[in-house]
């Protein structure tokens, strides 16, 4: 490990709880709150982002998604919430029930606005819908029985691809053919459905818009959703990677989402990226030379995989506040919980491997299991690989980027000191500053990020 005496680099945080782990009413007043109050044009990429995150943690327990929902819409649910009193540990159902009433609100106007001809107020709106409880099957707790015990949740759903669809440019859902092994998913898992991807446009078409085509190539960016930020939300990225002449692919990582892996399988992701190369290779707009990976959070933990499997396919990957081997630790796990992450983030991820409640087995078995230093992944030759995240973060240690560093061919890092999780917002620049580098792109990371929506229009 990074720290002294071989221990964690904030070893001596890890016992100290933070404060919105109290209630709701903290977790309102501590973290969401400040940003609503202060939501306003022009405002630093930090509080561009922080807002972003308000979204899905304002609107389902356990996110930290890249999008933000309206003033009158978060604090409608703070109302709903903070009558309940709720408290750790909490009633999954019971806070999934605050979001109903205002989602059906939101369906009933976007579905009017698309009757209108307002298609950018319909697919904001629809994406509130989405985010509000049709997010809720795709996340790794609460459990099965929960979600199926929702009888509404399958009308968010339905509506899930339509905010991307009407929208300006429209997100195309593309069906890919898994054709390595078989990807087996887990039972409480959804059929597979499509993947989005979107490309400088011309004019839409039901895979990637027109404008790229087979003379004249664009690069992509492979982009890997975290534990809770789904495809839906991080499409926020998609506009400004538009702009500079660049398609996006967002895939959902295995154990969330449509992803058809099989959590508890540490092998799943390799087919399954196999199979997606294997779709990229088919497309004619896409240059295959130019082809990146950034892999946000948990994501990072995949492209740190992925540029040693599939190094051959790739230009350059990105690790955006993942780990590798001290995630999984014991020791780690009995603390994450009550740390930075609004809610129960070890036990989350112990939903996400493919554990459900079983956390006791995920301690024991997990880095033994998963750990890419264990499994000899860091050993092997990698694409090139840029590793990123703050140096105080509280939901994966540093301590495992420092482990990537001495193991295996020469990566580089940026550490963000005194930063918390994925190092905001210095790490944006870092970023998009490397893989414009490396896609031979002109453009500048600050008129990229000013491209992030942060303020609701509608």
């Amino acid at each position: 490990m990074a720290g002294p005496g071989g221990k964690f680099w904030i070893h001596d945080k890890l016992s100290t709880p933070a404060v919105h782990h109290q209630s709701f009413k903290a977790l309102w007043e501590t973290k969401w709150k400040p940003l609503v109050s202060h939501l306003a044009p022009n405002r630093a990429s930090h509080d561009i982002m922080l807002t972003q995150r308000l979204i899905g943690s304002a609107t389902w327990a356990c996110t930290h998604s890249c999008s933000a929902p309206p003033k009158t819409s978060s604090r409608w649910w703070m109302k709903s919430s903070r009558s309940r009193d709720l408290k750790e540990p909490y009633d999954w159902d019971e806070y999934a029930q605050c979001f109903f009433p205002k989602a059906e609100e939101l369906v009933a106007e976007a579905t009017s606005a698309k009757k209108a001809g307002d298609k950018p107020k319909a697919s904001e709106l629809y994406l509130w819908v989405y985010t509000g409880f049709g997010a809720l099957p795709d996340r790794p707790i609460p459990g099965p029985e929960i979600r199926e015990a929702a009888p509404r949740l399958g009308d968010g759903q339905r509506r899930r691809p339509k905010g991307p669809r009407v929208g300006t440019p429209p997100i195309s859902f593309s069906y890919m053919a898994y054709t390595s092994s078989p990807c087996t998913k887990s039972p409480s898992r959804t059929p597979s459905t499509p993947a989005p991807a979107t490309a400088p446009p011309s004019q839409p078409s039901t895979t990637l818009p027109l404008g790229a085509s087979s003379t004249a190539k664009v690069p992509l960016v492979i982009i890997f959703t975290g534990l809770d930020g789904y495809r839906t939300e991080l499409a926020v990225w998609k506009e400004g990677w538009r702009q500079v002449g660049c398609a996006t692919l967002i895939v959902e990582i295995p154990g969330t989402g449509d992803n058809p892996g099989l959590a508890s399988d540490p092998a799943s992701p390799d087919r399954v990226w196999s199979s997606m190369f294997d779709w990229v290779a088919a497309q004619p707009e896409i240059d295959q030379s130019r082809v990146v990976n950034w892999g946000f959070s948990t994501g990072g933990y995949y492209s740190i995989r992925l540029a040693h499997t599939h190094a051959d396919k790739l230009r350059c990957a990105v690790a955006l506040g993942g780990g590798c081997h001290y995630m999984f630790d014991p020791v780690w796990l009995d603390n994450a919980d009550h740390l930075e992450y609004p809610f129960d983030l070890a036990h989350t991820l112990c939903y996400k491997f493919g554990y459900g409640k079983d956390f006791e087995r995920f301690k024991k078995e997990a880095m033994d299991k998963f750990s890419l230093l264990n499994d000899g992944t860091l050993d092997k030759p990698c694409a090139k690989l840029l590793l990123v995240n703050g140096t105080e973060d509280e939901i994966f240690p540093i301590d495992d980027y420092h482990l990537c560093l001495q193991h295996g061919s020469p990566k580089r890092a940026r550490f963000i000191r005194d930063r918390k999780h994925m190092g905001e917002p210095e790490s944006f620049m870092v970023i998009l500053q490397e893989l414009f580098s490396v896609l031979d792109i002109k453009g500048h990371p600050g008129k990229f990020l000013s491209t992030l929506p942060f303020q609701p229009k509608y």
